[in-house]
């Protein structure tokens, strides 16, 4: 049997470089050679913590969600991709059979294996097996790292469907992280007057390039009043994208009356204290995010056509026996760092 590189999470801060068994391809599986992976908060969060959450890293795991690579050899049946094809792996495998797969909610199938999600190993390997309908293939235009941050970009996408966007709206978007980043845009290609605001000059920065109207350094402290001030009379949708206490609540005074909050961020308290006064005086719908689903194909779409740019969020890239130098690095330089990717 071959062998293959795997890089695990063996408890808390402690990264391993282990040899395995290169898997083989099954019924309606490719076996992919992973290119590029992007280093996501959650593998930090796991990385510091062992847990988000109920998921519990209980014994070693593989991390890495946000993958792209090239399928060198298909299983029986497979009949959408070829030996050579270069795919994004949508990471979240779903039943298929249940009633929120079936109603096309398949994100909130309770049966999903996810990447890098205890106890299922993510894509800090060389080789990957994945199911043929959940391997997107990139267009020629598109690098492997650009079709790894298809995964986060997913998130902006399905989280400005969800809120149905429309030419015009005011959307103001509170953090300017990668998903902010990622919705951000997402919501430029609706046509909608963005403003986003983060405590860090350098993420700002960036998301002025990516087409912001309005950057708003909360840092100062009165980013609730120049929010106020830029959209006189409140934001028609408020994304909440930096999982933070404070932004949470800010939400429901960011957003006009009649207007939608989305909550994409997870801050890191279960229960908070939330305004539900503003929520049934000002008529808010407050709409939950839970990964994605259905837009893998449309922001590839969106990326190939160039109306949205993922190559210039990769800032910095290591190899796969650097892991835990990505995301020591990541984790601690956020002031430098949009998005770190892996390199295997």
């Amino acid at each position: 049997m071959d062998k293959m590189k795997a890089v695990y999470l063996e408890k808390v801060k402690e990264i391993k470089m282990k040899e395995i068994e290169k898997p083989t391809p099954g019924e309606g599986e490719v076996l992919v050679q992973i290119k590029s992976v992007g280093v996501c908060g959650s593998d930090i969060h796991y990385y510091n913590h062992g847990r988000i959450g109920d998921f519990i890293v209980e014994k070693p795991l593989i991390l890495g969600h946000e993958s792209a690579g090239k399928v060198v050899e298909v299983g029986p049946g497979v009949t959408s991709l070829k030996v050579g094809d270069r795919v994004a792996l949508e990471p979240g495998i779903p039943c298929r059979k249940c009633e929120h797969c079936k109603e096309g909610r398949y994100n909130l199938c309770p049966d999903i294996v996810f990447m890098a999600t205890p106890p299922v190993d993510g894509a800090f390997v060389e080789y990957v097996t994945f199911p043929e309908d959940f391997a997107f293939k990139l267009p020629d235009n598109m690098s492997y790292d650009e079709g790894a941050l298809i995964e986060p970009l997913s998130v902006g996408v399905y989280s400005t469907e969800r809120a149905g966007l429309k030419a015009g709206m005011k959307v103001a978007i509170l953090g300017a992280g990668p998903i902010g980043l990622a919705t951000l845009q997402a919501a430029k290609v609706y046509g909608a007057d963005v403003a986003i605001s983060d405590i860090n000059d350098f993420r700002l920065s960036y998301a002025e390039k990516l087409g912001a109207d309005k950057i708003i350094n909360a840092a100062t402290g009165d980013a609730l009043e120049k929010f106020n001030e830029y959209f006189n009379g409140g934001a028609d949708v408020v994304f909440e994208t930096a999982g933070t206490v404070p932004t949470t609540k800010m939400t429901t005074k960011v957003a006009k009356r009649g207007g939608k909050v989305v909550i994409i961020g997870l801050a890191p308290a279960d229960t908070i204290n939330y305004n539900f006064v503003d929520v049934s005086a000002k008529e808010l719908d407050v709409l939950g995010i839970f990964r994605y689903a259905n837009v893998y194909k449309r922001s590839i779409d969106l990326v190939s056509k160039g109306e949205i740019d993922l190559k210039s969020m990769v800032t910095h890239s290591f190899t796969l026996d650097q892991v835990q130098e990505a995301l020591e690095f990541a984790d601690k330089n956020k002031d430098k760092a949009i998005k770190v990717v892996v390199r295997p």
